[in-house]
């Protein structure tokens, strides 16, 4: 007898809206892309993000959603940090930050859209930030904190977070801009490792003051 196949035609339309919006956000930001886009990324019509997601805004709102959970799992996290000299968790940090630069994975497609979120916040964001504290925010801060002195409020601290990833996200929203003139950089392997320890000297110096 021939077994009944557990594949279902939902849950693969699902996961393709899910993939092509993760994509187009990570290029394009969430005001960048458009729901026409997606679903001609996705190959679906417009009733089925409406039917899964309830919208545009429920389809970003199950990305970021993944994206918190997928830097809860990714090996590269705060406990890693504490364990490494500040300095050097600095700059493990800055270098994570940059992994877009060179990479296309799961992580880098969601630091994109962080990085999109640091010049254009989006009121889904804020909506999720009030409930969900993203993981990687919350590494910044901890982070931050090993420089500053004791007692630095936490609206400080966020802001010394916030303008650490910035340092970061401006090259990895403007990859492409950048390679051509007039700035013209080859971003390879050995330019983001260079990039990395010029970001991370940078912030010791705003940083780096004794407890």
């Amino acid at each position: 007898m021939t077994q009944r196949s557990s594949y279902r035609p939902s849950e693969h339309t699902r996961h393709s809206i899910l993939k092509a919006a993760t994509n187009l956000f990570a290029d394009k930001g969430y005001d960048g892309t458009t729901v026409r886009a997606i679903v001609a990324k996705a190959r679906v019509n417009q009733a089925a993000i409406n039917y899964h997601f309830d919208g545009k805004e429920g389809l970003y709102r199950e990305v970021l959603s993944a994206a918190a959970a997928a830097f809860v799992r990714d090996d590269a996290g705060s406990h890693a940090d504490e364990a490494l000299p500040r300095e050097e968790a600095l700059r493990r940090f800055v270098r994570q930050q940059l992994r877009p630069l060179l990479a296309r994975d799961e992580i880098s497609r969601y630091i994109r859209i962080f990085a999109w979120e640091s010049v254009r916040p989006s009121k889904v964001l804020r909506d999720f930030m009030a409930s969900n504290a993203p993981p990687l925010m919350a590494r910044a801060v901890l982070l931050v904190r090993r420089f500053l002195p004791t007692g630095t409020s936490e609206r400080d601290a966020l802001c010394g977070a916030i303008w650490l990833m910035g340092q970061c996200s401006v090259f990895v929203r403007n990859r492409e801009h950048f390679t051509h003139p007039p700035f013209g950089l080859k971003i390879d392997e050995r330019f983001v490792d260079h990039l990395a320890d010029f970001i991370t000297a940078l912030a010791l110096r705003g940083l780096g003051r004794e407890a």
